[in-house]
């Protein structure tokens, strides 16, 4: 199996999808597997390989065949016009498949076509990649943060194979018509011509060449030719030049009156001290006395020292820590759980005997209800659904439904969590395996 680090990424930052209640990335390898037996090996190959880190939070995807790697956005156009034809033919097989499990009275097939048909949904572009021209999709089952899974799942290549609008040139443009001039109501009185120039006009210039004179036969009597009146010229007298108004608006700023200072107010006169002279003290009066006929004794009474005064404990206020659970008081006296609501990753203080690292666990819950996710040794998987309440003493109680099953075959015991207000509300919790195994836990915010 090619083994080629295609991307990674944490898995806080998307958004799983899925359905039948359970998410696609949480059933990935079984998914490829089932479309393996199916004989599906076109489907399979466009589908990477995940592989989760020790922490459960972290997931690398590998190619799935040997082949040169190209990103969707360094590959050509016509290569990423063939790798969209093949994902719509591949995508169309995966449809008409996800039907016919979800007709089956099977419910485990019900599931697989539930799933498979969220299977091929992928963030964006960017985790697409194409292994000797055949697409390899990373992140499937995921998309973005905050964001639904898309009705046309290849939306996102079709619109980076849209060609960008060519700019239109336009060569040697015809210069535009000069605007007409403007007449404002000021100059509507003016002549909307100005004279022209006085033209001097030579004799010379009207002089013309006469015409030859006409020969009349003897017969007939001969009449003086007719003069021809010498040609004229006309010469306008008044010409239109182009007149050009220019129109300019000044503003004045506008000066507004410094506001006079207030009078300072003067202050009050100090009050003079008065002295208080102290109540004269009242004699004490003589009390009879009878003296005793033996010698009297003088005792001497013990003082009572007085008792200090209470030194008052100074109040320290303890900064909450990040992400950490804070079990709301108002919320808890109401019975409501609605600090609960979210995704938390429960970090046990104990160690997995394959890897030596504590196994990663996580909750997802809503109105007390959801499921936990254990990734322990060799990258193992289990799953299973949990519930939650609130005792009237206001501990809250986190249990499991039974054993979380693996990805492997079998089964994961789940603890049972107790979890009290602590210092500034915050959650304080222990995780009972059974009665001698009880280890402390912390449960923090993680993403959706």
């Amino acid at each position: 199996m090619a083994k080629t680090l295609l991307r990674s990424g944490n898995l806080d930052d998307f958004q799983a999808v899925g359905g039948g209640g359970q998410a696609v990335f949480e059933s990935a390898l079984q998914i490829r597997e089932a479309l393996r037996l199916r004989k599906q090996q076109a489907i399979v190959d466009c589908l990477a390989i995940p592989q989760v880190n020790d922490g459960g939070d972290r997931v690398d995807w590998y190619s799935p065949v040997d082949g040169i790697v190209t990103s969707w956005k360094a590959a050509d156009e016509d290569t990423r016009f063939r790798a969209l034809r093949y994902l719509e033919n591949t995508l169309a097989s995966v449809e008409s498949l996800s039907k016919k499990c979800l007709q089956s009275p099977k419910t485990a097939q019900q599931l697989f076509g539930s799933l498979l048909s969220k299977a091929f949904q992928f963030p964006g572009e960017n985790f697409l990649f194409l292994i000797d021209g055949k697409p390899v999709i990373t992140f499937w089952g995921f998309v973005n943060l905050n964001e639904n899974a898309r009705d046309d799942v290849l939306e996102c290549l079709r619109e980076s194979l849209i060609p960008e609008p060519t700019p239109v040139v336009i060569e040697d443009p015809e210069p535009e018509p000069e605007p007409a001039p403007v007449i404002t109501f000021e100059q509507a009185d003016e002549p909307l011509m100005t004279p022209a120039t006085v033209v001097r006009i030579t004799p010379e210039d009207l002089y013309e060449p006469e015409p030859a004179p006409v020969v009349i036969p003897p017969a007939e009597e001969a009449q003086p030719a007719p003069k021809i009146a010498p040609k004229k010229r006309r010469v306008p007298l008044w010409s239109l030049p182009v007149a050009a108004v220019l129109v300019a608006a000044v503003a004045a700023p506008l000066l507004w009156p410094k506001q006079a200072p207030s009078e300072p107010v003067q202050p009050a006169p100090a009050p003079v001290p008065v002295a208080i002279a102290p109540q004269p003290v009242k004699a004490v009066e003589p009390l009879p006395m009878n003296l005793p006929l033996h010698q009297a004794e003088v005792l001497v009474a013990k003082v009572k020292e007085p008792e200090p005064a209470p030194v008052q404990a100074t109040v320290v206020i303890a900064a909450i820590p990040k992400d950490a659970m804070v079990m709301d008081a108002n919320q808890v006296k109401a019975g409501s759980t609605r600090f609960l609501n979210g995704s938390w990753r429960a970090f046990l203080d104990v160690k997995d005997p394959v890897t030596g690292k504590p196994p990663s666990l996580r909750f997802q819950i809503q109105n007390n209800k959801g499921f936990a996710r254990v990734v322990h040794g060799d990258n193992i998987v289990c799953r299973t659904d949990v519930f939650s309440g609130l005792h009237s003493n206001g501990e809250l109680m986190i249990k499991s439904r039974g054993n979380a099953r693996c990805t492997d075959g079998s089964r994961y015991p789940m603890p049972e969590i107790a979890c009290k207000a602590g210092t500034s509300d915050v959650a304080e919790c222990s995780a009972r395996y059974d009665a001698k195994t009880v280890v402390p836990l912390t449960f923090k915010k993680a993403g959706a």
